[in-house]
């Protein structure tokens, strides 16, 4: 029983922790904000639309092996097209 509740407590732990990371969309925060977010973090997941997210990286560093860095745009509160850093994209993807 105690085994089920430590279970439970630390599953919803992780999933508390997982749901405070979900900020507002890059659309309600100014580009320089956003931007501020993954030089900071280095790799940050973001809100990028309803129900879409994506991860971006400051650099090639937080790619992995086979991984190339592509600049990424996003949609920020005064800017439709706001440079955000990069996101990692596999060698094998098609364009």
């Amino acid at each position: 029983m105690i085994r089920i509740l430590l279970s439970s407590l630390a599953l919803t732990f992780v999933a508390t922790a997982a749901t405070a990371q979900v900020g507002p969309p890059t659309s309600q925060r100014p580009c320089a904000e956003n931007r501020a977010l993954v030089v900071k973090d280095g790799a940050v997941v973001l809100d990028t639309g309803p129900s879409t997210y994506a991860r971006f990286v400051n650099s090639a560093a937080k790619c992995l092996v086979d991984q190339f860095p592509e600049p990424a745009w996003v949609p920020s509160s005064n800017n439709p097209q706001c440079f955000i850093g990069y996101r990692c994209r596999d060698s094998s993807d098609e364009f």
